[in-house]
């Protein structure tokens, strides 16, 4: 496993891959600088999307959890850059995207609440805002 820390504009991010994808994008800095070449095209990847040049990544992932967890992180992958809509979402909903290993990549900033207000985000609301607004969206409520 291979670990490495980036500084972004909304605080340190901590990438981890294996051999063949990338397994988990944490918040926070763990201080490693592992070399590898999957961790070197997420890093450019990642710094892209946060200049604005990249809306979609093409990265091998591998996040680890249940079946059920796999297919929202699946369903999330589809939410287009930009673009919320306002579908229900139930609790089971809600706790796989809290558990979703891969922020970012795995779009779950993405997902807000039916009423259109922000909700819960690993990462906080105040990143989760950053994000939204860096992609086009304002969130007033």
């Amino acid at each position: 496993m291979s670990t490495r820390t980036i500084e972004t504009s909304i605080g340190p991010l901590t990438l981890q891959a294996d051999e063949a994808a990338v397994t988990a994008i944490r918040f926070g800095a763990d201080g490693a600088q592992d070399a590898s070449p999957l961790l070197d095209a997420a890093e450019a990847q990642l710094r892209e999307y946060f200049a604005g040049t990249r809306r979609t990544f093409d990265l091998p992932l591998a996040p680890r959890g249940t079946a059920f967890q796999q297919r929202v992180w699946a369903a999330l992958r589809a939410i287009p850059y930009g673009a919320i809509g306002s579908p229900s979402a139930s609790r089971a909903v809600g706790m796989a995207n809290h558990h979703n290993p891969i922020p970012i990549v795995i779009p779950c900033h993405r997902v807000i609440g039916a009423n259109g207000t922000l909700t819960g985000y690993a990462g906080g609301l105040e990143i989760k805002r950053k994000l939204l607004a860096l992609e086009g969206i304002t969130i007033l409520k």
